[in-house]
C-alpha cells in the first residue's frame, strides 16, 4: 500500500517563490469588501431603523422611505401602506443577499486562490466550503447574482407605475440572461466535471 501524499516540503526556486507569493496582492482586496460589507450593515440598519419609525408615525422617516424607495403616489402619504412596506422589506431582502454573496468572494476565493483558513473540524464552517473550488464558487454565485436579480425585478414590478415600459422590459430581458447565464455555467462545469457513475450494489 503505497503512503498517502503529504504536502512538500520542496523549497521554491527565486522566480516561482516570487510569482506564488503574488496570490497575497489580492489580500486586500479582500478586507476592501470585508469594509463593504460593514456599509451595508450599516445601510441596512437605517432603513430598518426608519421603518420603524415610520411605523410608529414619525413623517421625516416616512419621507425617507417613500424618497430611497422611489415611490410615488397620487395621494400625498401621512402613514405606511403595504405597498412602502413591502418595497422596504424587499430592499432589505436584498441587502441581506448581497451580502451573503459578498461572504461567498470574501471567504471562498481567499480560501480558492490565497490561503487555506484550516477550517475543517471548526463548528461554523460553511457547509459549501468544505468542497469548494473555482467552478463551484462560480456557480454558486450564479445563483446569488439570479436571487438579487430576482429581488430587483419584483420590487421593479410592485412599483411598475413609477418606472417606463422600456425599463421594466430590460430588467426582464437582464434577469433572463441571468438565468441563461448560470444555467450555461453549471452547464459547463457538469460537462468538464462529470460526476463519477455509482457503485454497483453487493448481492
Amino acid at each position: 500500500m503505497s503512503a498517502p501524499d503529504t504536502p512538500r516540503n520542496t523549497r521554491l526556486r527565486p522566480l516561482p517563490s516570487i510569482i506564488f507569493a503574488s496570490r497575497w496582492l489580492q489580500l486586500p482586496l479582500y478586507l476592501g469588501l470585508i469594509l463593504a460589507q460593514a456599509v451595508y450593515v450599516f445601510h441596512f440598519w437605517v432603513e430598518l431603523v426608519h421603518l420603524i419609525e415610520a411605523a410608529f408615525g414619525n413623517a421625516q422617516a416616512l419621507e425617507k422611505l417613500v424618497a430611497s424607495m422611489g415611490y410615488k403616489s397620487d395621494v400625498p402619504l401621512t402613514s405606511l401602506n403595504e405597498t412602502v412596506i413591502m418595497l422596504v422589506v424587499l430592499a432589505l431582502i436584498d441587502v441581506v443577499m448581497i451580502s451573503n454573496l459578498l461572504i461567498m468572494v470574501i471567504v471562498g476565493g481567499y480560501e480558492t486562490f490565497v490561503s487555506r483558513m484550516d477550517l475543517e473540524g471548526h463548528p461554523d464552517q460553511p457547509e459549501w466550503l468544505s468542497h469548494v473550488n473555482a467552478s463551484v464558487l462560480k456557480v454558486k454565485l450564479a445563483t446569488a447574482i439570479i436571487g438579487i436579480s430576482s429581488i430587483h425585478l419584483l420590487k421593479t414590478f410592485i412599483n411598475a407605475a413609477n418606472y417606463d415600459l422600456k425599463v421594466l422590459i430590460w430588467q426582464t430581458i437582464i434577469h433572463v440572461v441571468f438565468l441563461l447565464s448560470a444555467l450555461a455555467i453549471a452547464l459547463t462545469d457538469r460537462l468538464m466535471h462529470p460526476s463519477a457513475p455509482a457503485a454497483p450494489e453487493a448481492h
